[in-house]
């Protein structure tokens, strides 16, 4: 099992951003009209502080590639990285590791001091067994060239919301991610020294993809996460636990109505600035 490391400082490091930044309709609305596309991810690094990499669930990068996308973004911007598809999509999850050994063997440590966590993302069908869900828990490595690393389960089945879950993902420092305005099971429970949040419930009729007090909630509630509180309208599995242990923010606005997720998440940093 993997030790979790206890953090010193007072509060942790939010950081808020969308998945991907190659879309079509953010041209002409998040995007300047008739900015070259392949500087898309320089204007969006300058506006949001975070983004989830998706290209890595569907198919390896190449190192110059994360080497790239390093130097075009600012020096305290950070990226999440998806997990590829077929470390998960699998009966037998113990069987991963060769897929596991490979993504890391990929070049993504070239991302250096802007590589953040990595969120390994179920199906939907898939169930929780106990045995084999820890076997692909001690598959997923603490370091990689020398960097700490930091993993984050995105698990969309009811079956994962029982405490024995709980209780595996906290003995290996593993984060959950947190399923916000979505169909999918909640599954709040603090489990690593971080917090990991995507929300999906951005509208067409809203200028700023939530409404005025959506938007506040959700700053509100990730300003309790670094502050190591436990905001008390989300859905957890055990009692709340609250460590008073500061935690980084990783907050992420996707799905609902994608064109308006950057602007959903500029409002959420302008709260938070």
């Amino acid at each position: 099992m993997t030790a979790v490391p206890k953090r010193k400082s007072a509060s942790g490091t939010i950081r808020i951003g969308v998945g991907g930044w190659t879309y079509e309709p953010w041209r002409g609305t998040f995007y300047p009209e008739g900015l070259p596309q392949k500087q898309e991810l320089e204007h969006a690094s300058r506006r949001l502080t975070s983004i989830e990499i998706n290209g890595t669930y569907y198919g390896s990068q190449k190192p110059a590639t994360y080497a790239k996308w390093r130097d075009e973004t600012p020096d305290d911007f950070v990226f999440s990285l998806k997990a590829p598809r077929f470390a998960m999509n699998r009966s037998v999850l113990a069987e991963a590791g060769n897929t596991i050994a490979r993504f890391f063997a990929s070049g993504l440590t070239e991302l250096k001091d802007k590589l953040g966590p990595i969120n390994w993302q179920f199906l939907p069908t898939k169930k929780f067994d106990p045995a084999d869900f820890e076997a692909f828990l001690k598959l997923l490595p603490p370091e990689a060239a020398g960097r700490r690393l930091r993993h984050v389960v995105e698990v969309r089945h009811e079956s994962f919301r029982v405490p024995a879950f709980i209780a595996l993902a906290r003995a290996y420092g593993v984060g959950i991610v947190i399923a916000g305005d979505s169909a999918y099971p909640q599954i709040a429970d603090p489990t690593a020294p971080f917090i990991y949040a995507r929300i999906m419930g951005t509208q067409a009729k809203e200028s700023a993809g939530y409404p005025e007090a959506s938007l506040n909630r959700w700053a509100e509630r990730a300003r309790a996460w670094a502050c190591g509180e436990v905001p008390k309208d989300l859905a957890y599995v055990e009692p709340a636990r609250i460590d008073a242990e500061p935690r980084d923010v990783y907050l992420y606005v996707i799905s609902g109505h994608k064109v308006h997720n950057p602007a959903a998440a500029m409002a959420l940093i302008k709260r938070l600035a």
